[in-house]
């Protein structure tokens, strides 16, 4: 495949995240030309992340304007409504996510925030570690072979939201476990629902939790992340599944809730060790 290089002022797609079922944020992968760019103030959030070599960089925003050779991870927070405008001395790559304002709030609401605490602040070149291995994770998962899994999307923009809005201490002063009755209810709904979309907003809700107190308190009581423990259990019934021989490996895939047969193969792979074939042999 040829690479495309953009134009001077223009901006390319190299990625985006159409069609992956992403609701309430999205991002793309953006080639970006060398030259001035102006970003009117929109409905949504955006987050711009720097991908790739440093450039030269001159940018306004909310009355603000810095010069900075801009590096790999350098993020810009641009609340919704907010214009800005970016001069660069070369071409660059830049990773744009964008947020609803129905997302964000509700996020700050579930994190008890006062309604002035619910709302991103624009931030120039924010460079903070956390926030980088949440914007490479997102953007793994747009750059992914096979498609991957809503949920995985939608815990790291939670993740990215609560981050921004300052780690609200009601998530460091409640790090308890779920009891065990409450992750008996989660864990049955989760394996009875396999072969469907699932969603952190659906899970919290069963149990009557914020989706940021959720995914603390699932982790803390299953010792992995909530998207992590559903990709190993559509895994396992897929294992089970395939070894019963009763069923073609498309509709196995289906039944076990993956996207199609090669995003089985591909977590199956990345899980067991094994691709299905294999595993029909050995069976």
């Amino acid at each position: 495949m040829p690479v495309m290089t953009p134009t001077p002022g223009s901006t390319i797609s190299l990625r985006n995240s159409d069609g992956l079922g992403w609701h309430g944020f999205g991002a793309a992968l953006v080639g970006v030309g060398q030259g001035t760019h102006r970003i009117p103030g929109g409905a949504q959030h955006r987050i711009g992340v720097h991908v790739g070599s440093p450039v030269r960089a001159n940018c306004a925003c909310d009355g603000r304007r810095q010069a900075r050779i801009q590096a790999h991870g350098d993020a810009d927070i641009i609340p919704a409504g907010v214009d800005g405008q970016w001069t660069d001395d070369a071409n660059c790559t830049i990773l744009r996510i964008w947020l609803s304002d129905d997302f964000v709030r509700a996020t700050g609401e579930q994190l008890a925030l006062k309604p002035a605490q619910r709302s991103l602040q624009p931030q120039l070149q924010l460079r903070d570690t956390r926030f980088q291995h949440m914007a490479w994770a997102l953007q793994a998962e747009l750059e992914a072979a096979e498609t991957s899994d809503p949920l995985l999307a939608e815990s790291l923009c939670t993740a990215m939201v609560v981050r921004l809005l300052g780690d609200a201490p009601s998530l460091q002063n409640r790090r308890y476990a779920l009891t065990p009755r409450t992750a008996a209810r989660v864990v049955d709904y989760i394996e009875s629902h396999l072969d469907q979309r699932l969603t952190l907003t659906e899970l919290a809700a069963l149990v009557d939790l914020s989706v940021p107190h959720f995914k603390v308190q699932f982790k803390a009581t299953l010792g992995v992340p909530v998207h992590r423990y559903i990709v190993q259990r559509r895994v396992e019934l897929a294992r089970h599944l395939l070894l019963a021989g009763k069923l073609s490996a498309s509709q196995i895939a289906l039944e076990a809730g993956f996207a199609h047969q090669s995003h089985m193969a591909h977590w199956m792979g990345r899980l067991l060790g094994i691709r299905p074939r294999d595993l029909l042999r050995e069976g």
